[in-house]
């Protein structure tokens, strides 16, 4: 790309809201940004749809834009930094989609949703693998701790020598995670 697109009065133009220097920008840099975003693309997120917040985030910037590195550069920056955001986000709040369940785990669910009972031994598997789906949205201590009660079937007192909390604790973090477990399940149920 030609640096004179990226000089001085072309600048002005961006800084001032010209839609068609704008839309230049876009156009010109569109491919850089598409690159980055595949590269970093978190799972929940479209590649069109973070590309459109990297370019947002541009022009909502665009005044700290100074010029000691090339413009590409800046905006490439800003592309990494908001995917690495939206990774940051997906890994701090989890969440289970229906587009991430195997064929058995969506069968599973059905099920459980429907309140079938289950007949084969891989309708179990289904099941067995859609709890372990669920549970991956939990922290670490939460699943430990519903893992020892309700899989393992050890008490609330077990529960909390094993895992090195007061009973209290174990029982109010037990709760709150069913209930958020619950909620996943209702957020499924919801784009069946």
């Amino acid at each position: 790309m030609p640096e004179r697109k990226f000089g001085g009065e072309w600048l002005l133009r961006v800084k001032d809201a010209d839609p068609d220097a704008a839309r230049e920008v876009v156009r010109e840099l569109h491919p850089l940004v598409m690159r980055i975003v595949h590269g970093h693309l978190p799972r929940r997120m479209d590649p069109e749809d973070l590309a459109q917040i990297v370019f947002v985030k541009v022009f909502q910037k665009i005044e700290q834009y100074n010029g000691d590195a090339p413009f590409e550069h800046w905006v490439s920056r800003i592309a990494v930094n908001t995917c690495l955001n939206e990774l940051r986000a997906e890994k701090a709040r989890p969440e289970l989609r229906w587009a991430d369940l195997s064929e058995d785990q969506a069968d599973a669910l059905d099920r459980v949703l429907d309140q079938k009972e289950e007949k084969s031994a891989d309708e179990q598997l289904g099941t067995r693998e859609l709890v372990a789906k669920l549970l991956e949205t939990l922290p670490p201590r939460d699943r430990m701790i519903l893992s020892c009660l309700d899989l393992e079937g050890r008490s609330i007192a077990e529960t909390a020598k094993v895992t090195g909390s007061a009973e209290a604790v174990v029982k109010i973090r037990a709760f709150r995670a069913r209930r958020k477990l619950r909620k996943e399940l209702e957020k499924l149920e919801k784009i069946r």
